[in-house]
């Protein structure tokens, strides 16, 4: 496939970051529409980029410019980032699954999204309900084609500061290959390859399979 234009949210994070960085070196990618609260900057300049600053709130109003191919979603934040359950459950469940949706109205063919490990709407665990809600609402969307990925602790290196994080990335590097940390390269690795095969239906991807 060539000429195809990506829809990126969450460009600013570690998996978005690689994202970028790969969907702009794609031959397969003509445009690279990146949808973000804030400019990312003057480091990021590509002829094939194009920025939409918006609050996420406010996604519907620029519904038009959410047009393209390919959507790529690695939204996320943490509840300590949030300050509050309701405001994590907006960051990573609603904000995810309004972008999706207005892309899929414009005639986006797929869809790849950050999940993560031990997603569950039944899940005893708030993060991981938050997560299975969200997995579960796309699934509803009808996507032509929609891949869900489950990695355990991101690795690689963050602009911002998350300790808890990377000490849970050092105590899990020998665990089992369920539970290892996966490096946010390889997940956007599998995203995009997987995006060019456009897989009819569902596929989802647990942390031992990414970049396999």
């Amino acid at each position: 496939m060539t000429g195809l234009t990506a829809v990126l949210a969450g460009a600013t994070g570690l998996v978005g970051g690689e994202c970028l960085r790969r969907l702009l070196a794609s031959p397969s990618y003509a445009r690279v529409i990146v949808v973000t609260r804030r400019e990312l900057g003057p480091d990021v300049r590509h002829e094939k980029l194009r920025e939409v600053v918006v609050d996420f709130a406010r996604l519907g109003d620029v519904k038009p410019r959410l047009r393209g191919d390919h959507v790529f979603c690695a939204l996320g934040t943490t509840i300590r980032k949030a300050g509050s359950r309701p405001r994590f459950r907006e960051v990573d469940c609603e904000y995810p699954l309004r972008f999706a949706q207005l892309a899929l109205e414009n005639g986006a063919r797929h869809c790849s999204v950050v999940s993560a490990l031990g997603a569950s709407r039944s899940s005893p665990f708030f993060y991981s309900r938050v997560k299975g809600e969200m997995e579960e609402r796309l699934r509803q969307m009808g996507w032509p084609s929609l891949a869900i990925l489950r990695p355990s602790v991101i690795a690689g290196e963050r602009a911002e500061s998350r300790p808890l994080e990377r000490l849970g990335e050092h105590l899990l590097r020998f665990a089992p290959a369920t539970w290892r940390p996966v490096a946010a390269s390889e997940i956007a690795a599998t995203m995009i390859a997987t995006a060019l095969r456009e897989p009819a239906g569902v596929t989802v991807f647990e942390s031992h399979d990414i970049g396999k």
